[in-house]
């Protein structure tokens, strides 16, 4: 979208809201079904590995930021990309409440030293950008405090992608409806309720300021260096799919070659009778 001189940043989000709205109502109603999602699924999996060895053979440095209300599907979605390459090369961040050491240093301190080096994919499970959401909607700083966070932050991502950084900022965009129903699937669910927290029950129902907050942060930080990338995720597997496509084309990245793998020839010595050690298997109930 070309912004004309006389429109504020303002009212461009305000266009780009609409045009997600209208693509919305286009796409609501067509929900990927599991097959489909799964043979798109390996297919992109294959690419992930691609850009994974291209990452360590070229020394890359990527961290990608996923944001989002509550129930929007950033879990899902960071699960979905990594569950097929290298818990060391993509590495997953997810920082618990600051300790008071914490509370203490510059705001940033705590992020940086889990900053990609060379040859690393960085996913914050929520980052840096807690400042601008639930630390200011649910009182954790001023508004002040909000302000002077959202002014500085994008000299500090240019500093960050001046030093080699590729920086990608993911806003999952999830309705009210479907948030309240995955919301109320975590309470009877055990698989699930871990993830309803007591910060989540609290939050729930300040959805207006949250979308203030919203809008305040992509106007300071949607910048041409490191801008928002926004995925509707009520149907989270179209989300998913669309995610990993996005991080593909953002990031050049070709295969690369090599011999094919063999495995060598072995042999394997029987264990005389009487010699076998005496494991402790676990009881075979399934």
């Amino acid at each position: 979208m070309k912004k004309v001189k006389e429109k504020g940043k303002e009212a461009v989000h305000t266009e780009q809201k609409a045009e997600l709205s209208a693509a919305a109502e286009e796409t609501g109603s067509k929900k990927l079904n599991q097959k489909s999602y799964d043979k798109e699924l390996a297919k992109l999996h294959g690419e992930l590995v691609k850009l994974q060895q291209w990452v360590i053979h070229k020394g890359l440095k990527v961290c990608i930021v996923f944001e989002g209300r509550d129930g929007a599907g950033k879990g899902g979605t960071i699960k979905a990309i990594t569950e097929r390459v290298s818990p060391r090369i993509f590495r997953i961040i997810a920082l618990p409440t600051p300790t008071e050491r914490e509370k203490s240093q510059m705001y940033a301190q705590r992020y940086m030293p889990h900053f990609p080096a060379a040859g690393e994919v960085v996913i914050f499970d929520r980052s840096w950008y807690n400042r601008a959401g639930v630390e200011r909607v649910m009182g954790f700083c001023t508004e002040q405090q909000s302000k002077r966070f959202l002014d500085r932050v994008p000299e500090f991502e240019k500093m960050m992608i001046e030093s080699g950084i590729i920086l990608l900022k993911f806003w999952l965009e999830v309705s009210p409806e479907e948030q309240t129903r995955r919301l109320t699937a975590r309470i009877d669910d055990p698989r699930k309720i871990w993830k309803l927290s007591p910060m989540d029950v609290k939050s729930y129902d300040r959805w207006n300021d949250y979308t203030r907050a919203r809008d305040d942060m992509f106007n300071a930080t949607d910048t041409p260096w490191a801008p928002w990338h926004v995925a509707r995720s009520d149907d989270k597997k179209r989300a998913r799919l669309n995610i990993i496509t996005q991080i593909l084309n953002a990031i050049e990245y070709k295969e690369i070659k090599g011999e094919k793998i063999e495995l060598p020839k072995r042999k394997i010595d029987k264990i005389a009778p009487g010699k076998e050690y005496p494991f402790k298997f676990i009881q075979e109930k399934y």
